[in-house]
């Protein structure tokens, strides 16, 4: 069976009661339904431990939009992997393109945080993806490796189950621009087979997302590529009818199967 993960990223969004709101509408919208995918929301941290709450006992799954690398110390400001594994988190996300475009974390970093991500048994969604200038150079499938490759450094096989990859391709985030199915599909299986290529055939565990601007219209097209595991779902994720929307259209694509 194809696996899949629906994972809403809230960014810097909503505020603690928006977040509850927005939280239960999503726990109530899968309330019924006997999910074979996983559901992920990612809220800010200032809503992580009322969420932690509101989402125990349903199939909706907690996690972070990022983490610092050490278990403690004086990093005014930043959030360890134990704080978020204290709240239930499941899920860290990772290497996200803002964070490396507004943040300058460096793939060196992003390796740093993998490692400490899974000594605490939480799964780690790594991102990865090209600017427009690297796609229009041709150096798109470059870029890739070369990300996979640093934040996979010296990392364990037997780790596969746990990680994701999600490929956002940066210059169809946001931008009004829109990667093609045929796009996605490529990258997809070029990054599914670097990964097989650095760790092995239980690379074959891992789901790499989509993280391109996935919404509720595009969803049944895109979920059904056959190198795609799910979405890594920004601004549709705000609006609870569209992604309870994009959660059925994983659904149903994996009863197709």
């Amino acid at each position: 069976m194809k696996k899949m993960l629906i994972a809403g990223n809230w960014k810097m969004n909503t505020n603690t009661f928006e977040s509850e709101k927005l939280a239960e509408y999503v726990c109530g919208g899968v309330s019924g339904i006997n999910l074979k995918s996983e559901v992920l929301i990612c809220p800010p941290f200032t809503s992580l431990s009322p969420l932690k709450e509101i989402v125990k006992g349903t199939p909706v799954k907690l996690g972070a939009q990022n983490c610092h690398f050490e278990e403690k110390g004086a990093f005014t400001g930043e959030i360890s992997v134990q704080m978020l594994a204290h709240l239930h988190c499941e899920f860290i996300i990772i290497g996200h393109s803002e964070r490396r475009q507004y943040f300058f974390e460096t793939d060196e970093l992003i390796n740093k945080k993998v490692h400490s991500i899974l000594r605490a048994g939480i799964s780690p969604i790594i991102c990865i993806g090209e600017t427009i200038e690297e796609r229009q150079l041709n150096k798109t499938y470059d870029v890739l490796k070369r990300q996979l490759s640093i934040a996979l450094e010296d990392i364990d096989p037997i780790n596969c189950e746990k990680i994701v990859i999600a490929y956002e391709p940066v210059w169809a985030i946001g931008t009004g621009l829109a990667a093609t199915p045929a796009q996605v599909q490529e990258a997809h299986r070029f990054i599914k087979e670097t990964l097989v290529s650095l760790l092995g055939s239980q690379a074959n565990e891992i789901m790499v997302l989509y993280g391109g601007s996935m919404n509720a219209d595009n969803a049944d097209e895109l979920l059904a590529l056959q190198d795609v595991n799910g979405g890594l779902i920004g601004g549709a994720s705000l609006k609870g009818d569209a992604f309870i929307k994009i959660i059925k259209s994983a659904e149903k694509m994996i009863a197709s199967i």
